[in-house]
């Protein structure tokens, strides 16, 4: 992958005022946890891609066996150990720098990988893609929510953070991303569409084939 056209740098500079930001998508990430909760037991172990600063990490990790949460930015990775405090303390989970592309785990190593609003943003979703069939075991599942673009969404954002350095590659709707997952080596179980922010989301379950 050349790192030079992906959202890496934009990352690493927003990691400390991301936990603000992102508490104003709450409500939707607590919907989101509620589905990913259908998933996870405590004999599952889980493979977090782009977790950013923990928002589900901190809300999931406690009812998991193990739990790996990974993100491209160490800055980012930086802030998700800062929060692993007090209430949010979670001790099963480990904290790793993984580029999602290019994973340095075993094959069939996961019962579940959760990757939340990023493949939109990645240059070579297919490759993330292929990563996660690879890691994740036989019948294992991939929960994928995800900013989807549909119509009457609001782009003064999204224009100001493009200004800010911050690519989207892939601006599916719910249904456009549903078929892209299905065709890609995994048999979607779930598609739901949730109101979000600044986008509405598609909680994407998928078992792989």
């Amino acid at each position: 992958m050349n790192k030079d056209n992906t959202n890496k740098g934009f990352w690493e500079k927003f990691a400390k005022i991301y936990t603000a930001f992102m508490n104003k998508n709450n409500t939707a990430y607590d919907v989101i946890c509620e589905n990913l909760d259908k998933y996870i037991d405590d004999k599952k172990n889980v493979l977090e891609l782009a977790c950013g600063t923990g928002q589900i990490t901190f809300r999931m990790a406690g009812r998991s066996d193990t739990w790996e949460a990974t993100d491209y930015s160490g800055n980012m990775i930086d802030e998700a150990k800062k929060r692993n405090t007090g209430e949010n303390y979670c001790g099963n989970v480990c904290f790793r720098v993984q580029d999602a592309t290019d994973l340095t785990y075993e094959n069939n190593q996961f019962d579940v990988v959760v990757i939340a609003n990023a493949l939109h943003i990645m240059p070579s979703p297919d490759a993330a893609l292929n990563e996660i069939s690879r890691v994740l075991k036989p019948g294992g599942i991939l929960f994928a929510p995800t900013f989807v673009y549909e119509k009457g969404y609001s782009k003064a954002l999204l224009w100001i953070m493009e200004k800010l350095g911050f690519k989207t590659y892939h601006k599916w709707q719910k249904d456009e991303f549903t078929e892209y997952v299905s065709r890609r080596g995994f048999q979607v179980i779930d598609a739901a569409l949730i109101k979000g922010k600044p986008l509405s989301e598609c909680v994407l379950a998928a078992c792989k084939r």
